[in-house]
């Protein structure tokens, strides 16, 4: 007579600490690739994306020291692809146009929750300021977890950090704070 079978911890579901780590992680993903695209759909889909990795690479990931950079450098490279995918595809659009294919442009981006003004001057950042601003004041990575979550030096946070800023003040979108006495 055989034993009777027990549930094994794969049929059961998803590992308690890879569940938590998601609840955990996703929002705060999910919000800087918002910020960072300017488009919560795309946005959605990357992060699903992204935690979808994490799911396949859950043994490697739960040893990770640190894993919240991880898996916010995978969400940006995800990004970056994305953003280097629409442009191939904008321009080959632009071709097709130019020759008299009558090709039509993709509808507008989703409105966001986000401050259209906040979005607007994050957009109009260049990419790696976008990335740091993002990961640094919205995800809330230390220098150190920015510059592991982009394969970047520290020194090179720092100052596109600051390069970001002050184009942000340069915008009028931020003020200073403190008043030199």
């Amino acid at each position: 007579m055989m034993a009777p079978r027990t549930r094994s911890s794969r049929s059961s579901g998803p590992p308690l600490a890879l569940t938590r780590f998601v609840e955990e992680q996703y929002p705060r993903v999910e919000g800087a690739l918002v910020l960072y695209t300017g488009d919560r759909a795309r946005a959605q889909e990357l992060a699903q994306e992204t935690f979808a990795r994490v799911c396949q690479h859950w043994d490697r990931v739960e040893r990770m020291a640190a894993p919240g950079p991880w898996v916010h450098r995978v969400a940006m490279n995800l990004a970056h692809s994305a953003h280097r995918r629409r442009g191939a595809e904008r321009r080959a659009t632009e071709r097709a146009v130019a020759r008299g294919e009558g090709a039509e442009r993709s509808a507008p981006d989703a409105p966001l929750e986000v401050s259209e003004l906040v979005r607007g001057a994050l957009l109009g950042l260049p990419e790696r300021e976008r990335a740091v601003v993002v990961l640094r004041f919205y995800a809330d990575l230390s220098v150190d977890e920015t510059a592991a979550a982009l394969g970047i030096p520290t020194g090179t946070v720092k100052t596109t950090t600051r390069r970001a800023m002050a184009t942000l003040r340069d915008s009028g979108l931020l003020t200073e704070v403190f008043v030199d006495e």
